[in-house]
């Protein structure tokens, strides 16, 4: 498969989220159109996006709610659990540690790391903080798929290092500094100033362009 654009995986979340939603409803098909109006795109630009993954609907018909919802979470891979440990237990850390909506998705939070004595053996909607000391032992003896970091800028490289040696392939940061890590390793990281400073820009612009 040739690589998928990001924007675009983003969007078959978004558009697995509609059909979720109407699906509980009751609504058994949907169109292109209405797809392109959740997604903020055009009914060209769903179908290219799923024109990647095969061929999907029918012409005057629209698309099946429940086979495309199944064939977006088989693409996406929700179709299995997902073993997270969170790495950092600040405010950060304790929120995501709590989100009970992993779960509904598949990922199970199963451990959650800091250096802290005050924080640690405390339990966090039945999720144990761990000690960080621990993390790379865990890493392969619980076999984490994927990990969240959350934890102070200074911190992140040097954390994502250990991680990486010990065998995690896919890592969510929310720390503010930019991370270096190998080619064979997915790194997403979370920039909320950034995101704040798009919104913020849309509003600053918002009607120049009339």
């Amino acid at each position: 498969m040739k690589r998928i654009a990001e924007s675009t995986v983003r969007r078959l979340s978004i558009y697995l989220s509609f059909l979720e939603d109407i699906g509980a409803r009751g609504a058994l098909t949907t169109s292109s159109d209405d797809l392109a109006r959740l997604g903020g795109t055009t009914s060209a630009q769903v179908r290219k996006d799923l024109s990647f993954f095969g061929s999907f609907g029918k012409r005057g018909l629209g698309y099946s709610v429940p086979e495309l919802s199944s064939r977006l979470r088989e693409i996406l891979g929700l179709e299995r659990q997902w073993r997270v440990c969170i790495v950092g237990a600040g405010k950060i850390g304790s929120a995501l540690a709590r989100y009970a909506g992993f779960a509904e998705r598949g990922f199970m939070v199963s451990g959650v790391y800091d250096s802290d004595p005050g924080k640690i053996g405390k339990q966090w909607g039945g999720v144990t903080v761990l000690d960080i000391a621990d993390l790379e032992r865990d890493i392969v003896a619980r076999q984490y798929h994927i990990a969240v970091l959350a934890v102070p800028a200074e911190e992140a490289q040097v954390l994502v290092d250990r991680m990486v040696k010990a065998g995690i392939k896919a890592i969510l940061s929310f720390a503010p500094t930019q991370i270096t890590v190998p080619a064979d390793v997915t790194l997403r990281t979370v920039n909320m100033a950034m995101e704040l400073e798009g919104l913020t820009f849309a509003l600053t612009n918002r009607g120049a362009d009339r």
